[in-house]
């Protein structure tokens, strides 16, 4: 496409994938059967990607327990009181906590993308959580005989092989999952942490070619789970400068769901490095009104007044379900707003002249 037009990741999981999820907790089904019902659920989720047009699909994590805990699921040194993720509607998320070393993945994303390629036609995208949010792990009293910052060595060589792997097995692009960023001004408005956490992301991403990092992208976004959000009143005036310093390809940022996206726009145009590409969500997963593609196409011509066409591309705000066991939006909902947001795309492109 001459906007080309990507997913964030996650789709609501298919009812029969839910259901042999909550039988397998309970004892009811083997492994096997469990891997059998990801499998099916990731084919039908790109069958259905497919079947609306879009250029580039991903599984919808389907077989991650979230987004952000999937290297970590099934790892014994785990405590489950480590950092709370406040949502503005009152509930919250809560991370483990690391209680002994050394630090290592249970899964890389080169298994969900293999699986994924084998039933796709079209380029397959891979997300993966960045190094940033799992350095969160850490407990701030530390770990004896772990020092933190033999943990953040060994933090850096997993995450480097988490993106590594899809890459060479030929991933369109590698989307690092970044949504901590803007929390991170929520919680230390000094910066001081984001400062952190833009250093740790750029140690892993320095470690890979101007040719690698060109199929390298970052995510943010305020947070999406359960029809809430956990920073969308921090200010993007705050974390885009900053976010622009990440050592990355593309930029995929919520807009579609901010009350004055010609200011965001504006500052990206003055801060977006030259030789990135920024993709502006044009669709609300949050929201339970599915857009017309005329809404999306005129997003994109919003967006092309600050930045010139062929520097833009399309995404959502966020994952549809970036945890398993959130149904806020229905599978249908998210599959007939993708399907907008790709003829959408199309209309502004032939609008534009492409």
């Amino acid at each position: 496409m001459a906007i080309p037009t990507e997913p964030i990741g996650s789709i609501p999981r298919s009812p029969q994938l839910l259901t042999a999820m909550a039988a397998h907790a309970a004892g009811e089904i083997d492994d096997a059967r469990l891997a059998a019902a990801q499998d099916e659920a990731v084919r039908d989720t790109i069958q259905r990607l497919e079947a609306i047009g879009a250029p580039v699909v991903t599984d919808g994590e389907q077989a991650k327990p979230s987004f952000a805990t999937y290297p970590i699921a099934g790892l014994a040194d785990l405590a489950p009181d480590g950092a709370v993720i406040p949502f503005a509607d009152g509930h919250q998320r809560q991370l483990p906590v690391l209680t002994a070393g050394p630090f290592r993945y249970q899964v890389h994303a080169d298994r969900y993308y293999t699986a994924a390629a084998r039933h796709a036609t079209v380029p397959v995208k891979q997300s993966v959580i960045a190094a940033s949010a799992l350095s969160l792990l850490y407990p701030p009293a530390g770990i004896p005989g772990y020092p933190r910052e033999e943990f953040l060595a060994d933090l850096t060589d997993e995450v480097e092989a988490d993106i590594r792997g899809p890459l060479e097995a030929g991933a369109h692009v590698v989307q690092l999952d970044f949504t901590e960023g803007r929390l991170s001004l929520k919680l230390d408005p000094s910066g001081g942490v984001l400062d952190e956490f833009i250093a740790l992301n750029n140690r892993v991403l320095e470690r890979f070619t101007d040719a690698e990092r060109a199929r390298i992208g970052v995510h943010t976004c305020p947070g999406g789970d359960q029809d809430s959000t956990h920073s969308l009143d921090i200010d993007y005036a705050d974390l885009l400068p900053k976010l622009f310093q990440l050592k990355v390809g593309n930029f995929y940022i919520q807009l579609a769901s901010e009350a004055e996206p010609d200011k965001v726009l504006a500052i990206a145009a003055e801060h977006l490095p030259a030789h990135a590409r920024l993709f502006v969500g044009v669709i609300d997963p949050i929201d339970p009104r599915v857009e017309t593609p005329e809404q999306v196409r005129d997003r994109i011509l919003a967006a092309a007044r600050h930045l010139p066409p062929e520097r833009l591309g399309t995404c959502d705000d966020c994952g549809f379900s970036p945890f398993a066991d959130d149904t806020s939006t229905s599978r249908e909902t998210a599959f007939a707003k993708i399907a907008a947001r790709v003829e959408g795309t199309a209309l502004a492109a032939r609008q534009l002249g492409l």
